[in-house]
């Protein structure tokens, strides 16, 4: 059961509880709604003898110093290019308190980015043609990241804050890399038996999967089984390094045997070259995209917490073993090796979370010759709301009667639109509008 986040009169975190628990303490009075996403309580007074009974783990701020009762957990995180799953884990009971999708906007940056790039290399080619050119000579400093990257490392920290500052967090666990490529190259590193188990099988699998794209290399077909065939057989003389692997449907992997490559397509020259070339390729493809969970690495290092860090072969193998789906966020709660032999995962529901950004400086609109058009207004607030917010909308009167719930988007003219789970809804008066959640550039579906 996903639980509901509980602070004391000074913010300080306490024991996450049941939400039936939570419906107590406000039907009595006792706390409050503090934050609606992720939803957190405060109480209103001194707990210290507050019907335990009813409300398991609240203490009050004097005792929480020394009451060994508060749970201590560990956040962990499955970094993804476009979607991040995070799960607070309790290490002693195996408990999964609560899980999230982080959805990122790095590609809508990387396209904001290419389009302000062209608009402003066609201007200053018309004004400024006869310039010496200096788009060089900035050095950019260690660890740089563009910014479609980097924003994907402060979407996580931003969470690992908050989570922090609303529950007992004592230890961090992340993906560090998506493949253990070394020891997948050299046999030698951690000794032959690391290589021989069962771990290693699903570190190659799952680099593999990623490198062919999930398809047959010598058929191309996809949503089949799939199995790992060496290149190079190795009854003549071929190695299991995975510059010799590649995935193979079942008819194509015995059509093959043990066939060289060479006989077995010499009618098709084309694909025969493609294969051996993509096979060769290096790893530094992989290097590459674990450069953003490097980065992550070092921020989440800052924080003065313990930091664990796994592969994704460890976290499928920790998955597949739980008998859990293929999910961010259950992929999240099996990351490391600090994962609990039993997960209880009953009525955990997750929090979809996306990164919305904080609007645009954009002082005009422009066509697609980047001549401006529209002016943007500067002024963020209309009629005490702003684009962002999530709001509550009791509609009355008129055509759309009905109550809405979503993040909206403000005129001048007071006339809202509202994003809910069902679709847009256009033309919301602002005076049936009241705040939920406060702008803080994330939307949010529970």
């Amino acid at each position: 059961m996903s639980k509901v986040f509980l602070i004391d009169q000074g913010k300080q975190p306490l024991n996450p509880i049941h939400p039936a628990q939570a419906r107590q303490l406000l039907r009595d009075g006792k706390a409050a709604v503090f934050r609606r996403y992720p939803f957190t309580l405060i109480l209103k007074e001194e707990v210290s003898l507050l019907t335990l009974a009813s409300c398991a783990g609240i203490t009050s701020r004097t005792q929480r110093r020394s009451n060994p009762n508060i749970n201590s957990l560990r956040i962990k995180i499955d970094p993804g290019a476009k979607t991040t799953g995070l799960a607070l884990v309790d290490d002693n009971t195996g408990e999964v308190v609560w899980v999230a999708e982080l959805q990122h906007r790095g590609f809508q940056i990387r396209d904001a980015l290419t389009s302000r790039r062209q608009l402003r290399r066609s201007r200053r080619n018309r004004k400024t043609r006869y310039r010496k050119p200096r788009f060089l000579n900035r050095t950019r400093p260690k660890g740089w990241l563009p910014p479609s990257l980097s924003s994907r490392v402060a979407n996580i920290l931003t969470w690992v804050k908050r989570l922090s500052s609303s529950s007992q967090i004592i230890a961090i666990s992340t993906e560090l890399v998506r493949f253990d490529t070394q020891k997948m190259e050299d046999v030698e590193i951690s000794g032959v038996g690391y290589q021989q188990g069962t771990l290693a099988g699903y570190e190659v699998r799952e680099f593999l999967l990623e490198k062919w794209d999930r398809t047959c290399a010598y058929c191309g077909a996809k949503d089949t089984k799939l199995e790992i065939e060496h290149i190079q057989p190795r009854s003549k003389s071929g190695s299991n390094r995975a510059s010799n692997l590649c995935l193979a449907c079942v008819p194509c992997n015995q059509k093959k045997g043990n066939q060289d490559i060479k006989d077995f397509l010499k009618d098709k020259p084309d694909l025969l070259k493609r294969i051996l070339s993509h096979a060769k390729k290096p790893l530094a493809d992989t290097a590459a995209v674990n450069a953003t969970r490097w980065n992550l690495y070092e921020n989440l290092k800052k924080t003065g917490l313990p930091v664990e860090v796994g592969t994704g072969g460890r976290t499928k193998y920790n998955r597949t073993v739980r008998g859990l789906e293929k999910t961010h966020y259950w992929d999240a709660a099996c990351v490391g090796v600090s994962t609990p032999e039993q997960l209880i995962t009953s009525g955990v529901k997750p929090l979809r979370i996306a990164a919305k950004g904080h609007g645009t400086r954009q002082q005009c609109r422009t066509d697609k010759w980047g001549f401006p058009v529209r002016y943007c207004s500067r002024t963020k607030f209309h009629k005490g709301f702003q684009t962002g917010d999530i709001v509550a909308a009791v509609v009355t009167s008129g055509k759309k009667i009905g109550i809405y719930v979503g993040r909206v988007a403000t005129r001048a003219t007071g006339s809202f639109n509202i994003s809910t789970p069902d679709g847009l809804i256009q033309g919301i008066s602002h005076k049936y509008c009241t705040h939920i959640h406060k702008k803080d550039g994330y939307s949010y579906v529970q």
